[in-house]
């Protein structure tokens, strides 16, 4: 065992074994909410320019590429480049969030308005900074999509995974505790409740690179509690999954999957005496 005066010596020695070449946390952070409110500047107090939006979208170049400047020796391309594909990006990621956005309205009574979903919903924040990560991601840029990923996932209990699949008009509602791992496969106009789980059947480093979460077609609802696990799993299009459901197996399209469990409501004034004390 090191001795506490030896310590510091070998923390030293041990620091060389890390790896130099990761991004600064908070700059990845700070990028995420700046490039998110550059889509959306509904928070600022001051009208949007033209030439403010120019000058704006290339302070966001600029700071992307000054976040992969360590990684530098261990891309596969040249920064630019992967800067020049990731900004090409940016008007799909768009047009998809808005879609998103306008799919929270439409399913939620609660919300007023677009602008309210896009200000504090959590689970279109999640969502905004998944279709951002993804694109990272899918260029193999390392450590910075699940940087952003866990950002997201500190700020709202919710954790997708940065290389699933997710379609177009995607719905969190509440969303504290969804989980989605990394080889999900979501289609289209797909609404998920606080609480869902969509993993693996077990963990294994053998697993690496292989199909080990389900796949969700389109037009599914899943309620909060569930539990959906195996890469084999194929829950079919336009099923609704009740709450608390645990599934290890497909289920067809037009299913609805749901716990059966008995709930009794009885007059408390009847309970026998030993159920009937006080504290």
């Amino acid at each position: 065992m090191v001795t506490l005066d030896k310590f510091p010596d070998y923390l030293f020695n041990q620091y060389k074994n890390f790896r130099k070449e990761v991004p600064s946390i908070s700059k990845a952070h700070t990028f995420a909410d700046s490039i998110i409110d550059f889509l959306f500047p509904i928070k600022r107090e001051r009208k949007c320019t033209l030439p403010q939006i120019d000058l704006n979208l290339t302070q966001l170049q600029i700071d992307f590429k000054d976040l992969l400047d360590p990684m530098e020796k261990i891309l596969g391309e040249p920064i630019n480049d992967i800067a020049e594909k990731f900004f090409k990006k940016l008007p799909d990621i768009y047009d998809k969030l808005l879609k998103d956005a306008n799919t929270f309205l439409d399913s939620d009574p609660a919300a007023r308005s677009i602008e309210s979903v896009i200000i504090y919903y959590p689970g279109f924040y999640s969502i905004s900074v998944y279709r951002l990560s993804h694109v990272l991601y899918k260029l193999k840029i390392p450590f910075l999509p699940r940087i952003l990923s866990e950002y997201a996932h500190s700020k709202t209990g919710i954790d997708i995974h940065p290389g699933a699949e997710i379609g177009l008009n995607f719905f969190i509602d509440h969303g504290t505790g969804v989980v989605i791992g990394e080889t999900t496969t979501i289609g289209n106009n797909v609404k998920i409740y606080q609480g869902v789980t969509l993993g693996a059947m077990y963990v294994k480093k053998s697993m690496k690179g292989k199909k080990r979460h389900p796949t969700i077609e389109d037009n599914v609802i899943i309620y909060s509690g569930s539990t959906i696990l195996g890469g084999d799993t194929v829950i079919g299009h336009d099923t609704i999954i009740g709450g608390n459901v645990w599934l290890t197996h497909s289920v067809p399209s037009y299913s609805v999957v749901y716990h059966e469990s008995k709930t009794v409501v009885r007059d408390s004034k009847k309970l026998p005496d030993p159920i009937n004390f006080v504290i």
